[in-house]
């Protein structure tokens, strides 16, 4: 008798992961065919790091983040050295530890080892949107079946952007690098109209990088480790200066 209520038992959570799989798929598809738009002029920049469109593929589908796949393939066509390609990318990339603790909260306590490593590859700033504002415990086959769809659709628009840059004149595809720096436009422009402090440090990493590009001594270094250098030291700088008040964060977990 036990083992037949087990039996049922699996076949029923088995049946409802599919459920949630498919409605996973349903959330993906707008991420995805958003990611393919995006991720198309990501791919002009790896066609002007000198990568085809296979390596783009693998770049994209390794690493799903815009920004820290562009910081990758910027510092690969300033012939930075893998070390440096590695930190500026976790740097870039570092807001996803933040989303990971979040999703951890939302997980059952006895979710397997392997559905957490797995849902730590799925977190993108999109994917953990929907996901995160799922009541209740979150079915880690969700995540699967968002990513299912936008994932394939994100590696495909870089290798397609690899591909037309190829075919494109050097004028159009120099016009089409600049249409990436709009999707950065779009995610500082809001929270910097929101907060004059997050304005006016977006100003001064502007000027900072300028200036450190001119600056004896620090100029001769990499631009890849400049770069680093000036995340840490104002990211930092910004963190003891300006920290966020406990009960900002208290409301923003409860909005």
């Amino acid at each position: 008798m036990a083992k037949n209520n087990t039996q049922k038992q699996f076949t029923y959570t088995m049946a409802k992961s599919k459920e949630v799989f498919i409605e996973g798929m349903k959330g993906g598809i707008p991420i995805g065919l958003g990611y393919l738009a995006v991720s198309f002029s990501l791919g002009i920049a790896a066609r002007n790091a000198g990568l085809n469109a296979f390596q783009g593929f693998l770049a994209s589908i390794l690493c799903v983040a815009s920004a820290g796949e562009y910081a990758g393939f910027t510092q690969i066509a300033a012939g930075a050295t893998l070390v440096e390609i590695a930190v500026i990318t976790f740097i870039a990339n570092a807001r996803y530890i933040l989303m990971s603790c979040a999703m951890s909260q939302r997980l059952a306590q006895d979710t397997p080892w392997y559905h957490r490593m797995l849902m730590s590859y799925t977190i993108t700033d999109e994917v953990f949107g929907i996901s995160i504002g799922k009541p209740g415990y979150l079915n880690p086959y969700y995540s699967y079946g968002a990513v299912v769809v936008a994932f394939p659709l994100w590696s495909i628009g870089t290798a397609l952007g690899v591909m037309a840059g190829n075919l494109m004149p050097l004028r159009l595809v120099s016009a089409l690098s600049v249409a990436l720096y709009g999707m950065f436009l779009a995610v500082i422009i809001p929270p910097a109209r929101k907060s004059k402090i997050i304005a006016g440090l977006i100003v001064l990493c502007f000027v900072a990088s300028y200036a450190a590009s001119y600056l004896p001594v620090i100029s001769d270094i990499s631009s890849g480790t400049r770069t680093i250098i000036l995340t840490v030291v104002i990211s930092a700088a910004a963190a003891l200066l300006f920290p966020v008040p406990g009960n900002d964060c208290n409301r923003e977990k409860e909005g």
